[in-house]
């Protein structure tokens, strides 16, 4: 093989070569292009994907903004709900029900004429709101129990009073038969409370019993204000100046179909509020008991908590205290009338079966005649007296016998 052979076959070589690597390039470009390009629409959704469960995952925050919208009222001031921070205020007046089915026809044409006027005479937008309650009867238990305690005090000390008018001596039986039965009629008033209170607290374990309440609510803008220019509390004290009298010519529009009415307070307006939002929780936990309960406290740590433990134990024992003290006197009291009653019939025995042969006497006089009956009665009184001196002397006796040995502890 000559040199030209050599050359060409080395230059076929070269070319071969230069071509595999202008391939291998183009193939390279072609692979960084690619893995340049965006990504898919499945990538995306399955980023899309866990993005979504990574933020559903986090926790939700809820900030004093967000309650506020969800409840539509800004806060209850002076009677007055503050709505749209400031631009809307309401009042609220509570109106009792009248039975109509029971008025006689003169009445209903009464009622119906005066609810014409009280239409007539509105001359702004008002709303009627309904409520319905379960009846909540633990304010009537409380002060029905408050009465039964002040009556179980006055019932002491009145069977104290008769007593001590009793051991005196110093009244007649026509004033202490007063005084006693002025003491039963108390007794009874006590026990006819107990049992109201019993009966009503089996009342209350009725969930089915509901309750009405009715609502008339006035509206005010302060853009009915003729001069803007007021602040806040300028624009505060001028609502409830005009709801206020709005208030209360419907009031007395009202009480001319005879039905009552009233404005209800801050206190009444947040418990209204309170059973709106909480249907359910305000029929087990009403708003003075979620109140006392402590809730708007944050904080709670163990010393206060023993205290108001202890403080509860401590009244809770002053009262079964109480209870009891009363129960153990009313008792001895009793006792102690019937141990007298038993022993003034023991020292006047002898005279009552005296009294009751003189009654068999003279029920039996026809058969045994009145000479007979005579002579009989003079043996009873006889013998009467006779016992009643051999009684004295033997008292006497006692009493001289006491005075001698006084004597001699004394001269010893």
């Amino acid at each position: 093989m000559n040199n030209n052979q050599m050359i060409d076959l080395l230059t076929i070589l070269l070319g071969i070569m230069v071509g595999i690597l202008v391939i291998l390039c183009i193939v390279f470009i072609v692979l960084k292009v690619k893995s340049s390009k965006p990504k898919t629409k499945k990538e995306k959704v399955e980023k899309g994907a866990a993005k979504k469960t990574t933020v559903n995952n986090m926790p939700q925050s809820y900030n004093k903004q967000s309650i506020f919208k969800f409840m539509e009222f800004d806060k209850i001031d002076d009677n007055m709900i503050v709505q749209k921070d400031g631009k809307r205020f309401l009042m609220v007046i509570e109106c009792q029900g009248i039975n109509y089915d029971l008025m006689s026809g003169l009445e209903k044409n009464s009622v119906e004429q005066g609810f014409l006027q009280f239409l007539n005479t509105l001359r702004y937008p008002i709303q009627i709101y309904v409520q319905t309650r379960t009846v909540n009867l633990t304010n009537s238990i409380n002060t029905y129990k408050d009465k039964i305690e002040e009556i179980s005090k006055q019932y002491l000390n009145k069977q104290i009073e008769y007593n001590q008018k009793v051991r005196s001596g110093q009244y007649s039986e026509k004033e202490l038969q007063m005084e006693k039965y002025e003491l039963i009629r108390q007794r009874n008033l006590y026990e006819y409370g107990i049992d109201i209170v019993n009966n009503t607290e089996r009342m209350s374990l009725n969930k089915n019993i509901l309750s009405k309440h009715y609502y008339i609510i006035i509206p005010y803008y302060p853009e009915e204000a003729s001069n803007s220019s007021f602040d806040k509390e300028e624009i505060a004290n001028l609502a409830f100046s005009e709801l206020y009298t709005k208030a209360q010519s419907i009031i007395s529009s009202l009480a001319v179909c005879g039905i009552n009415s009233k404005i209800l307070d801050s206190t009444e307006l947040i418990e209204l509020l309170y059973v709106a939002y909480n249907r359910d929780e305000s029929e087990v936990l009403n708003l003075r008991r979620a109140l006392n309960a402590g809730y708007e406290d944050l904080y709670s740590t163990a010393p206060d908590v023993f205290e108001r433990r202890m403080k509860e134990l401590d009244l809770r024992i002053e009262e079964e205290a109480l209870k009891k003290a009363n129960e153990a006197v009313f008792s001895a009291i009793e006792e102690n009338e019937k141990q007298k009653q038993a022993k003034n019939k023991e020292k006047e025995m002898d005279k009552l079966i005296d009294e009751f042969a003189k009654i068999l006497i003279e029920d039996n006089k026809k058969a045994i005649g009145e000479d007979v009956k005579n002579i009989a009665i003079e043996k009873i009184d006889k013998q009467s007296k006779e016992k009643t001196k051999e009684k004295g002397g033997e008292e006497n006796e006692q009493k001289t016998k006491t005075t001698r040995r006084r004597k001699t502890t004394k001269s010893i």
